[in-house]
């Protein structure tokens, strides 16, 4: 009791007793109660009251050597959950431990990557036992040459606490490599150029950048994004030239509308340097020569609301996945390099209603579409003269297939990955035109316990209260009793369109292995079943997500799979809100909640166009500068829909250093629950003091945090070890 005695006499200036006792093992601990300092925000006549407001802090302060008052209090409030999370889990610690020795021991640590082969070059990453990080190598023309050594980032990282290697970018003659660094996790990288030939990293350093980056065919010219200082929205194209100081670069774009972001990148045909505007309803192309960095760059179809394309290219053509003429689940079109407006394009691969053309390859002699039916992946191979054209066979209930790796352009090989919840990845090599393949690597599962035929998958499909079908992936071991005692663990996702995949996972064994069920719901807000399905799920829709989601619990109880007090809920970012929402909604149908960096404040954030992400996502949330839409996003917000009534165990998760989700947002949601909450239910907070949205660099320190997230769980079933 004594670290809990030194806590609240450290912090009695800050926080008042808490009345309220959460306990995991019947220990009372009192938690921290933050101080409530009423700030009034008015908008549309509707006045809140926000008694936290004064959490948030800028990242200048956060980088201050010399803390202000503020600082050193919203950082000792975040300290004190930390403590009170610490005090109230400290029975699981060794659990833990073991545990993420346990899932640490499945993982191949002397590990390395399948090799795939560009402009002459095998590229290579691995891992060695015992060792964070990746290594980076190369062999010239064969695997067979020397290894060559690109980066350890073992190395690099051993002076950090965060450390982040990214946007690996080799020059057109292989001599040279653009890389970006990220050691305080807000994504704004440092962008330096070394010569692989001799070793020697050049004294050129750009800051504040998106980390991608791409070099004209003159060896010598490297284009990239810079991020506005303040709200870290990508806006501003610049052209380096190696060998000159940051001041000298030339701004080549801005892009000025604060809704679009922008990036830049190369054709796979590495004859032309693209721009990309985009927001969520629209986008905008540029291209220019790739061999002349010192032109001008030429928009392909100016952006139009509700107009989405992108562009690849291939011998005299501009390929284009796009929504045009209403395509909701896109098609592929194509024009001329000379003739790029709109009403030049003309079909390649037409609009169905019934599937989701999700991404393209373009080969020499191949097309390669990748689709989704029926909430399935689905690859498709055709040959541009139209002799060929098959899917690849897949045959489990549920899986996932994509390709990935493929920057060959006269090639009749593809690469794909393939898992499912019950089947570790493959890496598969297949030849398009005599059909044959080759599993270049399976995913390794190590410990001596792992017996795929042990485990099973399925899917189900739940009736939602409008009638719409929402499937429900389910993966437990086979001998896993179902019934209303049985764990259930229910995650998803449901917004921006993303599709979660029915993916293996080493780290759920161990909640598979403890008599957990594993619940993936494909609630409205993804794509699982086309576009419309994600735009049943946004904007003056998005309660259709929750609703979704409440309505996939119900089935689960009532169809005896488990029952309230076994049901556990999880979600992340997007999935956080989720989380916050849900518990707002049916608090009576969860035992437990894992809500990781949540989105929960989402009015304040959205009114707030100096926070990073706000301005781009007006046309996923709305933008309560409306009236219509405030009204709705106020309706759900979590944090505004806080409730004195009785809540689920809860643990929170954030990064101090989240640049998408700010830490203010769960610390004040916390804050809040703590005030009114009627329950003696357990909520815990822990804010990684050193990380950001992804959390922990390091893939053992990605484990610890799993472990922590697990055994929360575990615990609360009384399967602690």
């Amino acid at each position: 009791m004594r670290k809990l005695l030194f806590c609240a006499m450290a912090f009695s200036l800050i926080f008042a007793a808490s009345c309220k006792n959460d306990s995991m093992n019947n220990t009372i601990i009192k938690a921290p109660s933050a101080e409530k300092i009423p700030t009034e925000i008015e908008r549309h006549g509707d006045i809140r009251i926000d008694n936290y407001f004064w959490m948030r802090l800028s990242d200048q302060q956060k980088e201050a050597k010399n803390k202000d008052e503020q600082t050193n209090k919203v950082e000792a409030y975040l300290n004190a959950e930390n403590t009170y999370y610490d005090e109230i889990t400290a029975h699981t610690k060794g659990f833990q431990d073991s545990l993420f020795e346990e899932m640490k021991s499945r993982i191949k640590e002397d590990d390395s990557s399948v090799p795939y082969k560009k402009n002459g070059y095998f590229y290579i990453t691995k891992y060695q036992k015992g060792e964070q990080y990746p290594i980076y190598t190369r062999k010239n023309k064969t695997l067979e040459a020397k290894e060559e050594l690109l980066f350890n980032v073992n190395d690099l990282a051993k002076e950090h606490d965060y450390y982040q290697l990214g946007g690996l970018n080799v020059s057109p003659n292989n001599d040279l490599v653009a890389f970006a660094v990220d050691t305080i996790s807000r994504r704004q990288y440092v962008i330096q150029v070394k010569n692989l030939v001799t070793g020697e990293v050049f004294k050129d350093v750009i800051t504040n950048t998106t980390g991608g980056s791409v070099w004209a065919n003159d060896n010598k010219t490297l284009f990239y994004t810079k991020k506005d200082p303040v709200s870290l929205r990508s806006y501003k194209v610049f052209k380096h030239v190696l060998g000159t100081d940051e001041s000298e670069d030339v701004e080549v774009y801005h892009e000025s509308d604060d809704t679009f972001g922008v990036g830049v990148a190369k054709t796979k045909s590495n004859e032309f340097i693209v721009i990309a505007s985009y927001t969520t309803l629209s986008s905008e192309y540029r291209v220019l020569d790739a061999n002349n960095p010192n032109g001008s760059f030429k928009v392909v179809q100016p952006r139009e609301r509700n107009l989405e394309y992108s562009v690849s290219h291939y011998g005299d053509h501009f390929y284009m996945l796009t929504n045009k003429d209403g395509a909701k689940n896109f098609k592929l079109m194509k024009t001329l390099v000379t003739k790029t407006s709109k009403e030049n394009w003309v079909d390649v691969i037409p609009h169905r209603e019934d599937t989701l053309l999700e991404d393209v390859s373009i080969f020499k002699e191949y097309l390669v579409l990748e689709e989704r039916t029926n909430g399935l992946n689905k690859i498709r191979i055709k040959r541009w003269d139209a002799t060929k054209d098959y899917y690849l066979p897949f045959s489990e209930e549920t899986y996932t297939a994509g390709v990935y790796a493929n920057p060959e352009f006269d090639t009749d090989m593809i690469r794909y990955s393939y898992n499912s919840m019950t089947t570790p990845s493959s890496v598969i090599d297949f030849n398009m035109s005599d059909r044959s393949k080759e599993v270049k690597k399976v995913q390794e599962v190590l410990g001596g316990k792992f017996d795929q035929n042990n485990y099973t998958s399925k899917r189900v499909w739940v009736t939602a209260r409008d009638g719409k079908k929402i499937a429900i992936s389910l993966v437990h071991r086979k001998d896993t009793e179902i019934n209303e005692n049985t764990p259930v663990l229910q995650y998803a996702y449901g917004s921006y369109g993303y599709t979660i995949p029915d993916g293996f996972s080493t780290t759920r064994l161990s909640l598979l292995d403890r008599g957990f069920v594993y619940a993936l719901a494909h609630i409205r807000g993804s794509e699982y079943l086309g576009r419309d399905w994600y735009e049943d799920g946004k904007l003056l829709k998005k309660k259709n997500t929750f609703t979704d989601f409440i309505d996939c619990s119900k089935y689960l109880i009532e169809h005896n799979y488990t029952s309230a007090d076994h049901l556990y809920a999880m979600g992340g970012s997007a999935g956080g809100l989720l989380m916050g929402a849900i518990v707002n909604m049916n608090p009576e149908l969860y035992n437990g909640i894992i809500a990781a960096v949540p989105f929960v404040d989402v009015i304040s954030t959205m009114l707030d166009e100096s926070i990073p992400l706000t301005t781009g996502e007006f046309d996923e949330w709305g933008n309560p500068k409306e009236k219509e839409y405030y009204d709705y996003i106020k309706s759900y917000s979590p944090y505004d829909q806080v409730k004195a009534k009785a809540y689920p165990n809860m643990l929170v998760t954030t990064g101090y250093w989240d640049s998408q989700v700010q830490y203010w947002e769960p610390a004040k949601w916390v804050a809040k629950l703590r005030a009114l909450k009627t329950d003696s239910n357990i909520l815990v907070m822990h804010t990684n003091m050193e990380a950001g949205h992804g959390g922990a660099s390091g893939r053992f320190n990605v484990l610890k945090e799993t472990a922590k997230d697990y055994s929360f769980l575990l615990d609360l079933e009384n399967k602690i070890e």
